[in-house]
C-alpha cells in the first residue's frame, strides 16, 4: 500500500536567501547583454593590468583573497565568501590580483556589456598618468 497523501512543501526557501551586496549601477548600457565568467590567478599573480569594463560588473570571491582597487576608492582585500562591484564605463579598475602568495585566487564576475564593445579594455600608461589625480592615495 502506498501513501497517496501529498508531500508537505518545504519552507526552507523562506530563509534560504542571503543578500551579499546591493548596488545601484550608474547606468546600464542600452541593449546590454550579461556575461558571467570565472577568473583564476595563481598564488602571488598581480592580475589583470589596469582596465575598464563597458558596463557595471558584480563579483564574488570563491577562493583566496583579491586585492581590489577601482578608481576613486582605496584598495581593499576581498576574501573568499565576499562580494564586490564596480560601476564600469569610464572608471578604471586598477587591481584584481591575488593578495596571497601561498594559495590561488578564484572569483566570478557578472558584467553587463555594451553591445559592440569588448567586455574589457586595457588602459595605457599615458591615460593612467593623465588620470593620476583620480586614484585614491596609495598605502605606504
Amino acid at each position: 500500500m502506498t501513501d497517496s497523501s501529498p508531500k508537505p512543501r518545504s519552507t526552507a526557501w523562506q530563509t534560504a536567501l542571503t543578500v551579499l551586496q546591493e548596488a545601484e549601477p550608474p547606468f546600464i548600457p542600452a541593449g546590454a547583454h550579461a556575461m558571467t565568467v570565472v577568473i583564476e590567478f595563481p598564488p602571488g599573480d598581480p592580475g589583470t593590468p589596469p582596465h575598464r569594463h563597458s558596463g557595471p560588473a558584480f563579483g564574488f570571491v570563491l577562493e583566496g583573497e583579491m586585492l581590489l582597487e577601482v578608481e576613486g576608492e582605496p584598495e581593499r582585500v576581498v576574501r573568499a565568501g565576499e562580494a564586490f562591484w564596480e560601476p564600469g564605463g569610464d572608471v578604471i579598475h586598477y587591481q584584481d590580483g591575488n593578495n596571497r602568495d601561498d594559495i590561488p585566487l578564484r572569483f566570478t564576475v557578472t558584467m553587463l556589456c555594451e553591445p559592440g564593445k569588448p567586455m574589457l579594455t586595457l588602459v595605457d600608461e599615458e591615460e593612467l598618468a593623465q588620470r593620476k589625480d583620480r586614484r585614491a592615495p596609495r598605502p605606504s
